[in-house]
């Protein structure tokens, strides 16, 4: 005689012991992210370097052009009667100005692509984040995006806004906008399919679904990030939920 057996879910950890992860994870970002700026400073500083060398050099050439332009206009006219600028100085002016301009560009450049790189890995963690609760927690956890306010958060299988497990007393809600680490970061698009949600949920296994509930299996999950001309997209694959980002 067989009997029937109800096979329940096992935690895998309990969840101080996820927090102390996530803590973890979040120390080794901010590492990273230090590591990061100091390399683009590095860069920077560079950068400068090479560009006022190129300065100065375009000064001497443009100061001895305006020495033998003002002697050979000496030599033509006689002395000076106006107190103008002559076409020389205007050029110098000019060039003085689109100097500055491409000097500015290069450096707007790099902290955008700074800053969108730290926001795909911080997306990429917080999803980690909340397959890892829906694991520990044997029940369904999921991450609603926002495109229009370039914001997310990580709801329990009741729709609550779940609690930071490392800013006490908040909620898990994540602003590009209000981070002035992050605030020129646009989330530009969220797809998850079947049904084009932009919502992604991690049952008790790990497993991805398109949308709030656990009815549609994910077939195949894209964020995609823009920041002053550049993109990276972070990637979720059915099935098992692996998540990586590329540029």
């Amino acid at each position: 005689m067989h009997h029937n057996t109800e096979v329940k879910p096992v935690r895998v950890m309990g969840i101080k012991s996820l927090c102390v992860m996530r803590e973890t994870e979040i120390r080794n970002q901010k590492s990273e992210v230090r590591s990061q700026k100091s390399e683009i400073r590095n860069q920077k500083s560079e950068v400068r370097n090479q560009r006022s060398e190129g300065l100065f050099s375009v000064f001497c050439f443009l100061s001895s052009v305006t020495r033998r332009s003002e002697k050979t206009r000496r030599f033509l006219t006689g002395p000076a009667t106006s107190s103008g600028f002559t076409a020389v100085e205007i050029l110098i002016v000019v060039v003085i100005i689109a100097i500055a301009a491409m000097m500015a560009i290069p450096m707007m450049t790099s902290a955008a692509s700074f800053q969108i790189r730290s926001a795909a890995n911080m997306i990429a963690a917080d999803l980690e984040y909340a397959k890892s609760m829906a694991i520990s927690r044997s029940q369904s956890f999921s991450v609603v995006f926002d495109e229009t306010t370039d914001s997310y958060r990580i709801e329990d299988q009741d729709g609550t806004i779940i609690a930071h497990p490392v800013k006490k007393g908040f909620d898990y809600v994540v602003d590009f906008p209000g981070n002035s680490r992050l605030n020129k970061v646009d989330i530009f698009s969220v797809g998850f399919e079947p049904g084009s949600s932009d919502t992604i949920t991690f049952d008790y296994m790990g497993s991805p679904y398109s949308g709030s509930g656990t009815s549609n299996p994910l077939n195949s999950g894209v964020i995609t990030l823009q920041a002053a001309g550049t993109s990276t997209t972070i990637n979720i694959e059915p099935v098992t939920g692996f998540i990586f980002s590329e540029d």
